[in-house]
């Protein structure tokens, strides 16, 4: 057997039990790994599911063009069904999104425009406006709209829904999403609340999204909209795909908690999502006091982590925002004031060396001609030395020095510095802001992780 194409291998993606970050929940928890999907994302189903509508309804025809304003994984799916189907595509994307989406949409023949994140949806340049604006521009266009086409909530109506049902035997009692055009969670809860209404569905919302408001009030207040850095959920706006009616209860998680967890899912689960599985799991953990022994409960992971190697999973990125508890080089030096790095050259004899060794109670001292950094003398390296040949003292440490210490970036992270320290080489150095030279040792490792 094989597919005629790539859009019949969207849905029937698998349902994997988490067991170690869930360990002390009561209950069982599966995710719906939905980055099984051929373009990496649950938006597949949506994306398909529009242009098929589309199609039937007359409003896209041959040789037409796709316009959407998309945070990256919709535009993937409609550039997918393009790609079969011959149709053009134009998407905008704000410049929140990660760089990594981007360029993924152009990979598959999309043009791509960025807009900026932090306008109103209703300003001109927002990515909405901008879709809008564009639909009407060009010729034979056709604006799939995620956030307002019921096609979107259908498509997880028809698929998402049953696969889970069917998949877990009927006995789901809980499904957990992130909340965004409100296609994934609206659609699969309808499917799932006429099979059974007492099945729990809960919205995770990120802080800066007016969505978990307005389901407990009704109206829309723009006080609780602020930016926010999560990706591919919370809104400034309610879209037509939400139903609330079906939804059971809002919970709001963090930028940081939401891309700390997406971390430990690879880490722990061994599943590479991206940011909005994280902060699924995440919201799932911060309601665990409402679970129960026989629960079942089922988190939707929507997207791959190679669309965020850039942002959370990258260790700069997330200490620059103050998500990562990260001990660097900088650290480890913090504690040393104005204490100089011990240095030799190489004219320096290798009784010089051993005195400044003995002196300052040091293994390792670097060896620099000027600025610049030519070898190494440890402790290590001249005892062997000075076991063959006692004479050596007399001698310039030119002659018998070591490899230079490597150098690293002062904020690299203390993990990181284990990968330089070897049995030959016993030491990193890097420069701080002012060009000045620190020494970081084994020991200081072994301190830093301690502590």
């Amino acid at each position: 057997m094989w597919y005629k194409n790539i859009l019949e291998t969207i849905g029937n993606t698998p349902l994997i039990q988490l067991n170690k970050i869930t360990k002390h929940l009561p209950c069982t928890v599966l995710a719906k790994v939905d980055y099984f999907n051929p373009g990496n994302s649950i938006k597949d189903r949506m994306a398909l599911k529009m242009v098929e509508v589309a199609e039937k309804e007359g409003k896209l025809k041959p040789g037409g063009t796709i316009i959407e304003g998309t945070s990256g994984n919709t535009g993937m799916g409609l550039a997918l069904a393009a790609c079969v189907k011959g149709y053009k595509c134009i998407f905008v994307t704000t410049d929140k999104q990660s760089k990594e989406k981007a360029d993924i949409l152009k990979a598959v023949g999309a043009e791509v425009i960025v807009c900026p994140t932090n306008v109103a949806p209703e300003d001109p340049n927002s990515y909405y406006s901008v879709a809008k604006r564009l639909a009407k521009e060009v010729p034979h266009s056709f604006h799939c709209n995620q956030y307002d086409n019921l096609a979107n909530r259908l498509a997880h109506y028809e698929s998402t829904g049953p696969e889970i049902w069917e998949q877990t035997e009927g006995k789901i009692t809980h499904f957990v999403c992130t909340a965004g055009t409100g296609g994934t969670i609206t659609g699969t809860a309808q499917y799932l609340k006429e099979k059974n209404p007492n099945i729990k569905i809960w919205a995770i919302d990120v802080y800066g999204s007016l969505l978990t408001n307005y389901f407990k009030t009704g109206k829309i207040d723009m006080g609780f909209v602020h930016p926010y850095i999560s990706e591919g959920f919370g809104e400034d706006f309610v879209p037509l795909n939400y139903d609330m009616s079906v939804i059971d209860y809002f919970e709001q998680v963090t930028d940081r908690d939401g891309a700390i967890m997406a971390r430990r899912i690879a880490k722990e689960e061994g599943m590479f999502c991206g940011y909005s599985a994280g902060s699924c799991l995440q919201g799932l953990m911060q309601l665990k006091d409402s679970l129960q022994k026989d629960d079942l409960v089922v988190c939707v992971f929507h997207d791959h982590g190679s669309r965020y190697v850039g942002k959370i999973y990258n260790d700069q990125w997330m200490m620059e925002r103050g998500f990562l508890d990260v001990k660097t080089f900088k650290d480890l030096v913090a504690g040393r004031g104005t204490q100089k790095l011990i240095t030799l050259n190489s004219n320096q004899t290798v009784e010089e060396a051993i005195a400044l060794m003995k002196k300052y109670d040091i293994e390792n001292i670097p060896v620099f001609n000027v600025n610049e950094n030519i070898g190494a003398i440890s402790e290590g390296g001249l005892f062997d030395k000075i076991l063959n040949d006692a004479s050596i003292k007399q001698q310039a440490i030119e002659s018998i020095m070591e490899k230079p210490y490597p150098e690293v970036a002062f904020e690299t992270p203390v993990e990181r510095l284990s990968q330089f320290i070897t049995k030959e080489n016993g030491a990193v150095l890097s420069k701080d802001e002012s060009g000045n030279y620190h020494i970081v040792t084994k020991y200081d490792i072994i301190q830093g992780l301690v502590k």
